[in-house]
């Protein structure tokens, strides 16, 4: 019984794969973020062409 518990305090796999698991997690977190400013950037300069646009129209 000793020998088992040993063997699982010193197995170190399952620490990996969860500090891969945070990084990613980590990543995606950033990623979202970024592209959410950008599509806000972007609405604002596709909204400010269509208002520029639509002042240059004849009605």
């Amino acid at each position: 019984m000793t020998n088992v518990f040993a063997r699982f305090v010193k197995d170190e796999s399952g620490a990996t794969a969860i500090e891969y698991g945070l990084i990613a997690a980590l990543i995606a977190v950033a990623a979202i973020g970024a592209m959410t400013q950008i599509g806000t950037d972007l609405k604002g300069l596709f909204n400010g062409i269509a208002g520029k646009l639509s002042a240059n129209t004849p009605a």
